[in-house]
């Protein structure tokens, strides 16, 4: 069995009014409309793009 968590990630907040960096960085997570949730690896990569735009997501571990 593989020891991979996994992360819940929620777009909580509109991407109107955010910077364009941040913008990209919820869409590169596979996040389209306020509401939608993913289900993510926790990996390195994915908790740097979740930190830049913390203020527009909610996070779970699963």
């Amino acid at each position: 069995m593989s020891s991979i968590k996994k992360l819940k990630v929620t777009l909580v907040r509109s991407l109107n009014g955010a910077l364009p960096k941040h913008k990209l960085c919820v869409k590169g997570l596979g996040l389209r409309r306020m509401h939608h949730q993913v289900i993510v690896s926790d990996q390195p990569c994915i908790r740097g793009m979740i930190n830049k735009a913390y203020y527009l997501l909610s996070v779970e571990e699963i």
